[in-house]
């Protein structure tokens, strides 16, 4: 028997996966596999053998590439996050395919065909510190790659990972800024991070206390923080949305790092009794499971705004990220001095996300306590005013107009550049036909701030009621994207795209907002709308059986209310059955607005029965 001889040599490592793989393929395995198979065909397999490369191992969704030279590796490298960020522009950001790289240099083990060592295992735990379309590297091939490439190399400073006893010095690769100018994300929106950033995901901070029913308070410190943490220009911070799909789910930590593509995580836990407050809270090193940080908080309710902010402030010092004098005073800015009233502000917010009469009318009662409370909240006056104009143009309430407007202005009078009160006041001009009006609060709105969401949905909403689809579309996706978790921002642009003819956009559109609904109703399975709108995409997808079978599931759960009605003669009219569709519309339309009678004649759902005699009849009462 011949022994084969064992080689040892010198050579650059890239390591790549997948960001977020088990995720896209729980979704949906089929597409996830083409995409991955079609990625590699065109971009990924084409770019190594460009460079010199050979791929010597494929772990599903993991590669492990050997280069001759260091400067290859990274070339390759940066054409390959290139080429993906151009391959994902346009695409839905939960459809987007992101790689990782690590890239090491060091001392293999040659045996055969295959590669293993230290130099090969460092490669795997520098890609897995790395976010996602990001590149991190050790110091060994920072120092060979030197000034020889347009590069910029943020010094992350020793971390210690998996499996190696000594400290490995870390560099991120900011290659975006040499790509074509600014980095563009989803939809040609300006991408928050740059490779340089340190990645983190804050993770839901566990409700602990005896009552179930402070889950939304945990909720809103979570939301709170990555709010404060996203403002941070020196961070990448994931969205609330991706975050929450963990939300009550026991797993590995080090799994959740991965398959999110971050280098930290923040979890914690809250326990409100009374007028006290305990809130833990951890910084976490994904590659490693290692606890940066860790502190407890026994305090007064009083004291929860200097709470979030000291450990928003911890974060990031301990990230050593530079944090401007504009952002600490935003973080240290508290929406009131009031807990009371910001714990009614969090509530309300909760009831106006389950869109329904009844939770819209608690809303309303939870803004309006906050209010009561801090008379100064603008945010909290912009929030009532909304709840207002749509309980009215939705469901038929009697709420004049010309109050509406007043609460706006109570709003705008304490904050003259707070967005949101903008925004509420164009919802509350268009339901009282003063459209013209209504436009120039919108583009005021977003003026002020172009990723304000309800400036960004309200005005799409709008547009749709003027016929007027390709703005309805562009902020629709803007909507969905500055808050993923706005499960009706995808089925409305759904709706918009089918008007403009994009048959096959609004399909991909339509599996996501399905993805969006799934996720909704296991956070909160009394939806009875987001079930009634996943009937829709059902039936417009032709999976007849499930849209009935989810239809009837919304109309168990809330018959008799007036959103449930509309979209489920939205998802009859799609099915073909038009009297059916018809009876409900012939119902709702008595108990509605003009703005959503407007809505109405512009729905592409209702494209089936419009050339039904009944249907014309209630255009014309429709006026």
């Amino acid at each position: 028997m011949v022994e084969e001889r064992v080689q040892r040599r010198l050579a650059a490592i890239l390591a790549a996966d997948v960001v977020g793989y088990s995720r896209l393929m729980e979704a949906n395995e089929e597409r996830t596999m083409g995409a991955l198979k079609q990625h590699r065909s065109e971009l990924f397999d084409p770019t190594v053998a460009k460079h010199g490369g050979r791929i010597f191992k494929v772990m599903g969704d993991g590669f492990l590439v050997e280069f001759g030279s260091v400067l290859s590796a990274m070339r390759c490298a940066v054409d390959i996050q290139r080429g993906m960020q151009e391959r994902n522009t346009g695409m839905p950001e939960d459809l987007h395919f992101r790689f990782r790289i690590g890239i090491n240099l060091g001392d293999i083990i040659v045996e055969g065909d295959d590669f293993h060592g230290d130099g090969v295992n460092m490669a795997v735990r520098l890609e897995g510190l790395a976010h996602p379309g990001g590149i991190a590297c050790s110091a060994a091939v920072r120092n060979a790659v030197g000034g020889k490439l347009e590069l910029e190399f943020a010094d992350l400073g020793e971390r210690f990972v998996k499996n190696f006893a000594q400290p490995v010095h870390v560099y991120f690769v900011g290659w975006e800024d040499t790509a074509k100018g600014v980095t563009r994300g989803p939809a040609g929106s300006p991408a928050r991070a740059r490779s340089g950033k340190p990645s983190v995901a804050i993770l839901p901070f566990s409700n602990i206390s005896n009552d179930s029913e402070q889950e939304f308070f945990s909720d809103g410190i979570t939301e709170d923080i990555i709010t404060d943490l996203s403002n941070v220009s020196g961070l990448f911070v994931l969205s609330r949305h991706t975050v929450f799909t963990y939300k009550g789910k026991a797993m590995n930590l080090e799994r959740i790092a991965r398959e999110l593509g971050v280098a930290y995580l923040v979890e914690g836990s809250v326990r409100k009794a009374g007028a006290r407050v305990r809130i833990n809270a951890q910084l976490i090193e994904g590659a490693s499971d290692g606890h940066i940080w860790a502190a407890r908080y026994d305090r007064d309710l009083t004291d929860i705004f200097a709470v979030q902010d000291e450990i928003t402030k911890t974060i990031v010092e301990q990230l050593k990220v530079k944090l401007l004098p504009e952002e600490r005073k935003a973080i240290e800015r508290a929406p009131t001095a009031n807990v009371e009233a910001y714990t009614h502000y969090l509530r309300g917010r909760e009831y106006y996300h389950i869109a329904s009469k009844a939770n819209h009318l608690m809303a309303k009662q939870s803004f309006a306590r906050a209010i009561e409370l801090d008379p100064r909240y603008a945010r909290a006056y912009a929030s009532l005013a909304v709840c207002d104009s749509r309980l009215k143009t939705s469901y038929g309430i009697d709420i004049p107009v010309d109050a509406i407007l007043a609460t706006t202005a109570k709003a705008l009078a304490i904050d003259p550049n707070l967005a949101e009160a903008h925004a509420a006041r164009g919802f509350a001009l268009a339901v009282g036909g003063r459209r013209e009006e209504a436009v120039s609060a919108f583009e005021q709105a977003l003026a002020l701030d172009p990723n304000c969401h309800e400036a960004n949905r309200l005005y799409a909403e709008f547009c749709v009621t003027q016929a007027d689809f390709e703005p309805a579309a562009k902020h629709f996706i803007r909507a969905l994207e500055v808050k993923p978790n706005d499960y009706g921002a995808p089925f409305m642009l759904v709706n918009v795209l089918r008007s403009l003819g994009h048959k096959d956009e609004a399909e991909r559109y339509a599996r996501l907002a399905l993805k969006r609904a799934e996720e909704e109703l296991r956070l909160h399975p009394e939806n009875a709308n987001v079930a009634c709108l996943g009937a829709t995409a059902l039936a417009f997808l032709g999976d007849n059986d499930r849209a009935k079978e989810w239809l009837g599931r919304a109309l168990a759960i809330d018959p008799g209310d007036t959103s449930t009605q509309y979209n489920a003669a939205c998802t009859y009219s799609l099915l073909g059955e038009a009297d059916r569709a018809i009876d409900l519309l012939e119902t709702w339309l008595l108990q509605v607005g003009m703005e959503m009678k407007l809505w109405f004649k512009n729905d592409s759902d209702l494209d089936p029965i419009r050339s039904h005699p009944r249907y014309r009849t209630l255009l014309e009462r429709a006026g």
